[in-house]
């Protein structure tokens, strides 16, 4: 099986860099493609919109995160720039285990490598795993990279 496309999904953590990391090495015999994908989760606010005042609120946090994301794409590129590999970034927007598979299967990556963040006990049942439901739903090959 010959890998052409990696997808990696980044939050720009130390986790995140460290499978960025994995993937490039992965990446380089075969000059494969490596995609690096940031999603914005949405923000949910359970008040009621009064006259638009907390909507434009939410819209405008939203905004933020994405100008921030595109920021942080931005300086990654560069910084990768001086290792000579095939490199594309992507933002996308919704629950992130859901927009990573979906990402994977528009650009058919034939891997995704993706970190772990090691919760475990109640952090782990509360905000669940990123990584554990790519595993589970993806269509292709998932590698995680252990927090630890």
């Amino acid at each position: 099986m010959k890998i052409k496309r990696i997808l990696v999904p980044v939050d720009f953590s130390k986790q995140s860099r460290k499978a960025l990391d994995y993937a490039i090495e992965l990446a380089r015999p075969t000059a494969a493609q490596v995609v690096a994908l940031f999603v914005v989760e949405p923000i949910y606010y359970a008040e009621p919109d009064l006259a638009g005042a907390v909507g434009s609120t939410v819209g405008g946090l939203l905004e933020q995160q994405r100008s921030g994301a595109e920021k942080q794409l931005a300086r990654l590129r560069a910084r990768l720039a001086k290792r000579c590999i095939k490199l594309r970034t992507l933002l996308q927007e919704g629950t992130p285990y859901q927009a990573i598979v979906d990402t994977a299967r528009t650009i058919k990556a034939d891997l995704i490598v993706i970190s772990t963040h090691g919760r475990t006990g109640l952090s782990h049942l509360l905000m669940g795993s990123v990584a554990e439901r790519v595993v589970r739903t993806a269509t292709c090959p998932v590698l995680t990279i252990r927090a630890k």
